[in-house]
């Protein structure tokens, strides 16, 4: 079995959607980033390479090329799980949390949960995802922007 632990941050901007574990969530802002700035898929998606030692996303999927220009992060992660497939590797759990004072992210977890599952081929138990806020301090309390963390567990097939 091998770890990784991925980490991404985005800064909340007007005029973009919201979108987190491939989910849109309804909000007035949303993250400012080439992709869809999906900071959880981020944050996974540089565990699960750090687990299986590659490169991270950005050394993949450089912001500087066009074709990444508002690609859906689930894209991307469909992209490293192929690539943790090539090498032999199999995802056993991912355990994220998603740092934001606002909004409220807890209503929408399941589906981000199922959705990652989906996209990974793996069960829903396999796939932990939570949210916190920072009472109001350092970028993410006062609204700046989002970070998300993620702990990926991969083993050969």
């Amino acid at each position: 079995m091998r770890a990784g632990i991925g980490y991404d941050v985005h800064k909340l901007v007007t005029g973009r959607r919201l979108i987190l574990g491939g989910v849109e969530v309804p909000f007035d802002k949303g993250l400012s980033g080439h992709s869809d700035a999906d900071v959880l898929t981020h944050a996974i998606m540089d565990a699960l390479l750090g687990a299986a030692g590659l490169r991270d996303i950005g050394s993949q999927f450089p912001p500087e090329d066009p074709k990444y220009k508002d690609i859906s992060s689930l894209v991307l992660l469909d992209e490293v799980n192929k690539l943790l497939w090539d090498k032999g590797l199999v995802v056993v759990n991912l355990d994220v949390v998603i740092v934001a004072q606002q909004p409220k992210i807890s209503p929408f977890i399941e589906d981000m949960r199922r959705l990652i599952s989906r996209r990974l081929g793996i069960n829903l138990e396999q796939v932990m995802v939570k949210a916190t806020t920072t009472d109001g301090l350092g970028f993410a309390g006062r609204g700046e922007g989002m970070a998300a963390y993620a702990v990926a567990l991969v083993e050969e097939k």
